[in-house]
């Protein structure tokens, strides 16, 4: 779940930054996939690490 809360957070980010920049649908679709996927894979790093280390 909480992986999907950052996806989420993370497409938006990237939807967002793509219209800042004049980007069409498009562009934005593929900011959002691309920042979604960093998301998720930077939260999925934290918790491994996090899990690993007894932080959490």
């Amino acid at each position: 779940m909480l992986l999907l809360i950052f996806f989420l957070i993370g497409a938006v980010f990237g939807a967002l930054r793509a219209a800042r920049r004049g980007g069409d649908r498009l562009d934005q679709l593929q900011y959002a996939a691309a920042h979604g996927i960093l998301f998720v894979l930077l939260a999925l790093t934290v918790s491994v690490l996090g899990g690993a280390f007894g932080l959490f």
